[in-house]
């Protein structure tokens, strides 16, 4: 028998969205997978010498818990050039993913009769892993007019005796969306006000747009800072997301907290995949430029022609490579004999119809949405959207 906590946890419905597209390719149907979220680019060669190279030099063998001292070096040095922010080795911590790093959190943190503040709509795995450590998810509704920030009004009105920490993600994954500093300095200070712990999941923070600068919420003053876990990694800017290299920064006890954690599920991460990261870190920048400008011309041409569709509507992304149509005007309406009545019948109609994946917005925590994700070619993105416009005018009104 399983346990409980088994039983209540979800497979990732993005996973679960590209394993089915995938399946139907294997079966010789030409699908245009948007649900996948990660670039289509390579990893830059110089980082996959280094890899080789780590193989050849023998560096195969168990490394410390946390991570190696010259990624560690790398990690600290990339905060203070980028963020404005001074940490020292025993402040951070590698793991597995960005994922990992953040259930690592979630074993440090959580426990029994705590409530963790959700900002909906949320990446999927946020409220899993806060169930997963037997914590209560709380989710806070945002919305479009307000770019999907959270607004300290309501943050207000969620807190209680047993909220422990707030999920911040910024960039955003679903919506492609990013906090401005003001709405950052009223959380930091609601954060402040009543003790809790700012979790700043940070993964997309390379891939912005419109001159959109990002800023950390743990650069806004040392008593927020304290307060603050910044999660980072590699996979998004790096095209690294196979290699498998997340980190957190921290205070010292909670990083060693994770770090003792770790070292009775996972070890340490690969030590060729944390050679890569030095080089990642350190070695030439250009390529995230090179990708930036491309994933731009993708966002300016699907968020155009999205918005050119009868019944869907879509804000500009100014982050991350995905766009959030809401598409909440075609629930009611008839498809094929059948009702459209949630994003996720949206979903299913579109990859049986249109052959097109999409994953549906109730997946994230909003139903009146469905995510794109534009880390996929032009061509790609011209022939789905076309699709997309096709099978939506289908749809009786």
């Amino acid at each position: 028998m399983l346990s409980e906590r088994a039983r209540n946890i979800k497979p990732s419905p993005t996973l679960a969205i590209n394993a089915k597209a995938k399946a139907m390719k294997a079966a010789g149907v030409d699908v245009v997978n948007f649900g996948v979220g990660e670039p289509d680019f390579d990893t830059p060669e110089n980082i996959k010498e280094a890899a080789i190279k780590a193989i050849r030099d023998g560096f195969t063998k168990y490394t410390p818990v946390g991570g190696i001292d010259p990624l560690k070096d790398a990690i600290v040095e990339k905060f203070r050039k980028d963020n404005g922010l001074e940490y020292s080795r025993e402040e951070v911590i590698v793991s597995c993913g960005a994922k990992h790093s953040l259930y690592n959190i979630a074993q440090a943190l959580y426990g029994s009769g705590d409530e963790v503040i959700i900002p909906a709509p949320y990446w999927v795995s946020y409220p899993d892993q806060v169930l997963l450590n037997d914590a209560a998810p709380v989710f806070v509704k945002t919305y479009e007019k307000d770019k999907f920030m959270l607004k300290a009004v309501a943050l207000k009105s969620h807190i209680t005796k047993k909220t422990k920490a707030i999920i911040l993600n910024s960039p955003s994954n679903p919506t492609g969306l990013t906090y401005d500093r003001k709405t950052l300095e009223d959380i930091a200070s609601i954060a402040l006000e009543h003790n809790l712990y700012v979790i700043s999941d940070e993964i997309y923070e390379k891939i912005t747009y419109d001159g959109f600068v990002h800023a950390s919420i743990a650069s806004l003053g040392n008593e927020i800072k304290n307060r603050t876990l910044i999660v980072n990694g590699l996979s998004k800017a790096y095209a690294m997301t196979g290699w498998r290299i997340g980190y957190t920064a921290g205070s010292k006890d909670i990083i060693k907290a994770m770090t003792n954690i770790q070292s009775q599920s996972t070890s340490n991460p690969t030590s060729i995949a944390q050679k890569a990261a030095v080089e990642a870190l350190t070695g030439p920048q250009d390529f995230i430029k090179i990708m930036l400008a491309e994933f731009d011309k993708r966002r300016k041409y699907l968020v155009s022609e999205l918005n050119a569709i009868s019944g869907i509507s879509c804000l500009t992304p100014t982050g991350a490579f995905y766009a959030f149509p809401n598409t909440s005007k075609l629930y009611g309406k008839q498809a094929d004999g059948e009702k459209i009545s949630s994003s996720s019948r949206l979903a299913l109609y579109l990859l049986e119809k249109a052959n097109v994946a999409v994953v549906p917005g109730d997946a994230f925590g909003d139903d009146n949405y469905i995510r794109l994700s534009y880390a996929t070619s032009m061509e790609n993105i011209k022939k789905g959207v076309k699709r997309i416009k096709d099978a939506v005018s289908a749809i009786s009104y």
